[in-house]
């Protein structure tokens, strides 16, 4: 029989949980799920957080506490959010259990038994006033391929792509914050371009996996894979498996998946059934899905799979990886180091917990980036579920109790009207049912609320209020119509509200046993019982608090404003600063950020490299006056020379160019 085995990305235990967690790997994960279920399919849902690596040994420096105490004190607070949600895993871990260290020191030690893994003798930085091995997080700088600042040791956030921390420019340490010395050590790596054949054949398998994840994947492979360090000199993470290594231990992404694997075997333990877990991970007939950000993609679908293709178990490998693109709030990029975000536990003060479900639902990042804005949060619930749907069941019941003491008899002769509004209804939610096979929650929560919208539509065509007057059986047939698309409703969106849905079904009397064949299952008959608000509406107010909530948190963040050091006058007037008129602008292949640009100072031309192609299309520049630094000695960049920089303001990662207020000619010095 088929299986589907769901995880959720593994959440770094070094914080509270967030709405970008929630819209990333989470929520998507359990509205899955719970369709699933209601398809009566054998699904288990895995997840847990990550407890090793260099956030949680950070976290717990600046605090004075063993890393250990960190990562248990979030895993609970994230269950907690979690079920305040009503997020149902049917297991949470943590990597730093006894039981992952074992699993994760034999995957180790069967990939070198094999052949995959090299030592090898390298340089990393090394803070000398701590007198220890910088590990890639506890080591900061510009990104040396898009060149923003703020790029960790291992990663660009900006850009996204995996850094060598020895390649980053200006780097810092984060023990100390000044610039570290080189000094070798040794690293064991993944042979990463071993694996690139097989898993060229293997997406080839993989037609049906999400855009965004196949255009991410193969960008990974056009720039070539390359050896990967598995292990870091740290105290904090799964010891290597090896004589005469101690202060090393294996690198958090290469254990965090593995985390997946030992969750499931701890669920099994759970159940009494130690070997339950083969029954899932050693089985060909699984659906492993993976649910994550798009941050995770290259991990879960290069190196995740190189490393279970190797054991000496048949692990399956992931069937499919929906990964979700980013989550911003109010314009701009979440950032948890600023405060920048909503999180969970300061959300469920104040709102009910299943309007962030259908909010985040009705908004998911599913192709693109979306934003998060408390107006829009505002306007969904009231109009969508308060105004639509709530409204939509709340007259329809009390007219029937006031008019037919809550009993309404089945139809068997319906009018076209009827007839339409049912086949509507049946059409849609076929819809709905592709839109939840194919992980589209957006357009399947659309389309459950169309189907409300037809039912308030429907209920003012037919007007039972008049027709209660004089056929009292047409106003009955109305009455059987919306109840029938409120029962259809109730399981529909079941997965994203499931408890607003029970207590829908508690009015129309339903059971609390369904299943998604019942969505088609016409009733003989509905007794509706006690009428209460499905949904109550958020006022200005309790908005207007939210707002400023964030404003005091930017407010905060700007007390903390970072500032470079005092410049001289005398350093001032060294700067040549002029307007140019952009002649050209174009895109430079295999770069996200970069565009060339050739620009008039005046009668002189010259050529420019600028980091702001996600801020600007080529076309929006050509003719504009712009400001530019011109006498920054020149450099190449991408093999193109950089004659000048553009100057732009910064806003999290987003760039507006300086252009002057009224037309000035070009080479107008500024001062």
């Amino acid at each position: 029989m088929e299986k589907i085995l769901v995880t959720s990305a593994l959440t770094y235990a070094n914080g509270p949980l967030h709405i970008g967690h929630v819209a990333g790997s989470y929520l998507n994960a359990d509205i899955f799920v719970r369709y699933c279920k209601l398809k009566g399919k054998d699904v288990i849902y895995i997840g847990g957080t990550d407890d090793y690596g260099t956030p949680i040994s950070i976290k717990a420096e600046e605090e004075g506490i063993e890393p250990r105490i960190i990562a248990e004190r979030y895993n609970k607070s994230m269950k907690k959010d979690l079920d305040g949600l009503n997020i149902q895993l049917d297991n949470f871990s943590g990597t730093s259990r006894p039981e992952h260290i074992k699993i994760s020191q034999d995957f180790f030690t069967n990939l070198l038994e094999a052949g995959y893994l090299t030592k090898k003798t390298l340089n990393q930085f090394y803070d000398e006033k701590h007198k220890r091995f910088l590990a890639d997080r506890y080591v900061e700088g510009i990104c040396p391929h898009c060149k923003s600042e703020g790029a960790r040791g291992d990663q660009c956030d900006n850009c996204g792509k995996l850094i060598d921390s020895i390649n980053l420019i200006d780097p810092k340490s984060k023990l100390s914050g000044e610039k570290p010395v080189i000094k070798e050590t040794t690293h064991w790596y993944i042979n990463l371009p071993k694996f690139e054949n097989q898993l060229r054949e293997w997406f080839q398998t993989k037609k049906y996996w999400k855009d965004n994840v196949l255009n991410f994947i193969m960008s990974w492979l056009n720039e070539g894979l390359i050896e990967r360090a598995i292990t870091r000199d740290l105290d904090w993470g799964v010891p290597i498996p090896l004589e005469n290594t101690e202060g090393k231990v294996l690198y958090v992404w290469f254990d965090a998946p593995i985390g997946y694997i030992s969750s499931t075997m701890e669920w099994a333990e759970k159940q009494g059934k130690p070997d339950l877990w083969k029954e899932y991970w050693l089985n060909p007939e699984t659906k492993l899905i993976h649910f994550l950000g798009k941050d995770n993609i290259p991990f879960h679908t290069i190196i995740w799979p190189a490393m279970l293709s190797k054991q000496k178990e048949p692990f399956i490998l992931p069937y499919d990886v929906p990964a979700n693109e980013f989550l911003n709030l109010e314009g701009q990029k979440m950032s948890t180091s600023k405060n920048w975000t909503v999180w969970v536990k300061d959300y469920l003060k104040y709102f009910d917990s299943e309007y962030l479900r259908y909010y985040l639902a009705a908004n998911a990042p599913e192709t693109k980036d979306s934003d998060f804005y408390w107006k829009d949060f505002q306007n969904k619930i009231n109009n969508d579920l308060n105004n639509v749907l709530g409204n939509l069941a709340n007259r329809a019941f009390i007219f029937a109790r006031k008019y037919f003491d809550g009993k309404i008899e089945e139809e068997l002769e319906l009018s076209e009207p009827s007839q339409v509004a049912l086949k509507v209804c049946k059409n849609t939610l076929s819809d709905v049912e592709n839109s939840f096979n194919t992980y589209q929650v957006r357009k399947a929560v659309k389309s459950i609320i169309d189907v409300a919208r037809w039912g308030n539509r429907y209920f003012d065509e037919t007007q039972p209020w008049k027709e209660i007057k004089m056929n009292k059986r047409k106003a009955n047939e109305t009455l059987y119509i919306c109840a029938e698309l409120l029962s259809a409703i109730s399981i529909a969106l079941y997965p994203i509200l499931p408890d607003k849905m029970l207590k829908l079904r508690k009015m129309l009397n339903l059971s609390k046993i369904f299943n998604w064949k019942n969505i088609w299952d016409l009733q003989r008959r509905f007794t509706i019982g006690k009428v209460e608000p499905l949904f109550s509406k958020i006022e200005d107010a309790e908005i207007e608090k939210q707002l400023e909530l964030l404003k005091a948190t930017q407010n905060e963040e700007k007390k903390k404003m970072e500032h470079k050091p005092e410049i001289t006058f005398e350093d001032f007037e060294k700067l040549e600063m002029r307007i140019v008129k952009i002649l050209e602008a174009e895109n430079i292949p295999k770069s996200k950020k970069l565009l060339k640009l050739k620009v008039d100072i005046g009668g002189e031309e010259r050529s420019v490299i600028a980091g702001i192609s996600e801020s600007y299309e080529p076309e929006e520049l050509i003719g504009k006056k712009v400001a530019m630094l011109i006498n920054l000695k020149a450099r190449k960049v991408m093999g193109v020379e950089s004659q000048a920089m553009i100057l732009a303001a910064e806003d999290d990662g987003n760039f507006s160019v300086l252009v002057p207020h009224k037309n000035v000619k070009e080479g107008s010095e500024i001062s």
